[in-house]
């Protein structure tokens, strides 16, 4: 063999062990970050997921830096390899791939026959705004449609940071209307009892649609949706140290610090004020004043402050950060902090929160707000879930118990409706 091959070949293996150890290295460092409580329903198999969206994380963050690609794009496409499926068709059920309003949405239609028109759902896949897909939220659609008999239109909304607020709350609004203007013609669907729902960022969306609909809903016009079911709902980005922030901070899949950098991917497709958010600074002194009625742990369950929590001291905050960021603060980015005449107009409510979740306590104060202001609402604590249980729903090896459960939970209140 030449030399210069053999040279060659030995120092393509060093860099290649090079780069294995530093992969090795951060995804260690980063997982030492992580904690698991025992009452998280897999947790040895949560640590194990955890681990592998850490190490396509952190692949895309060396390709970033290297100017192949960018971190985001790189782990939307990872995990839509690892999460979306495409089963066969199951018997009972007819699945389309069609256009409402130039947004794709995929349609899962109940075959079994019907005394009358059926109920809908229109829903919005969770992801942050940044990923998730028709296909990631697959399984979860096709359970809701079959085990309730409802027709469910998927939505695939426009992702961040390439297209940025409002678009996604739009394609959502574009895709609703659609399918509410023909829901009854096209699919034997009452436009009556349609609703909207969403698990994360799609609660959100699902959340803030009502909340635009029920501002422009005019008596003859065309029909609003009749309920919002919202799964583990981001409501809101004015706070990132409530009880439950500090409770599972350090608990996957959605760690604290990911929360802040959603939203800004959202609202202006930069992460680097996620410091000055964890910490509050984008919020002037008189509006913590104003959202602090809203967000008082004192109007928590005592079940749900009793795995501790510490008063957070006001910061200053920086007007600069808060010129950036002062949309997300808007009730179509912080549904929660509607005023009560906005969201005391919105339809019924179904809100599902996880024990082990950051975004628990702001779903506990939506149903608060909901329940003082008149507005019909259930609410479910799923006690040893986590964040996103419901896309391991029937993933095989990285199935969860508890994402079954969860969607029992979705279903029963969608036969309602």
């Amino acid at each position: 063999m030449d030399i210069g091959i053999a040279i060659f070949i030995i120092g393509l293996g060093a860099l290649a062990a090079a780069f294995c150890l530093l992969l090795i290295g951060v995804v260690y460092a980063e997982l030492m970050d992580c904690d698991i409580p025992r009452g998280v329903d897999g947790a040895a198999k949560l640590h194990m997921v955890h681990c592998i969206l850490v190490g396509l994380a952190v692949i895309g963050r060396i390709l970033d830096r290297l100017g192949l690609c960018s971190q985001v794009r790189f782990t939307r496409w990872a995990t839509g390899l690892i999460m979306a499926s495409r089963r066969p068709v199951p018997e009972g059920l007819r699945i389309k791939d069609l256009t409402f309003a130039e947004v794709p949405v995929r349609v899962y239609e109940p075959t079994a026959p019907s005394s009358g028109k059926r109920r809908g759902l229109v829903y919005f896949h969770g992801g942050g705004w940044v990923s998730g897909s028709i296909d990631t939220s697959d399984e979860v659609c096709r359970y809701i449609a079959m085990k309730s008999e409802t027709t469910v239109v998927s939505v695939g909304y426009r992702l961040a940071p390439e297209h940025r607020y409002p678009t996604q709350l739009d394609d959502c609004e574009a895709a609703t209307c659609h399918f509410l203007s023909v829901a009854a013609d096209s699919f034997g669907v009452d436009p009556g009892r349609v609703a909207v729902g969403g698990d994360s960022a799609g609660g959100n969306l699902a959340a803030a649609l009502c909340q635009r609909l029920a501002g422009r809903h005019q008596p003859g016009h065309l029909l609003a949706p009749c309920a919002q079911v919202l799964i583990y709902p981001a409501l809101q980005m004015a706070d990132f140290n409530l009880p439950s922030y500090q409770q599972n901070g350090t608990v996957p899949i959605l760690l604290r610090a990911r929360v802040a950098f959603y939203f800004l991917q959202y609202l202006c497709g930069e992460a680097y004020a996620c410091p000055e958010l964890l910490d509050g600074l984008h919020v002037p002194a008189e509006l913590k004043l104003r959202y602090g009625r809203w967000l008082d742990p004192d109007d928590l369950p005592a079940e749900i402050k009793a795995r501790g929590f510490e008063r957070q001291t006001p910061s200053e905050h920086d007007g600069e950060v808060y010129h950036l960021v002062k949309a997300g603060l808007s009730a179509e980015v912080s549904p929660l902090l509607a005023d009560d005449a906005a969201l005391s107009a919105v339809p019924p409510a179904f809100v599902l929160t996880c024990e082990y979740d950051v975004l628990r306590d702001e779903g506990i104060f939506y149903t608060r707000r909901l329940e003082q202001l008149g507005v019909p609402v259930t609410w479910h604590n799923a006690p040893d879930s986590f964040h996103g249980v419901i896309n391991f729903y029937n993933r095989g090896w990285l199935s969860f118990a508890s994402a079954e459960r969860v969607l029992e939970r979705v279903v029963d209140y969608v036969k309602t409706l």
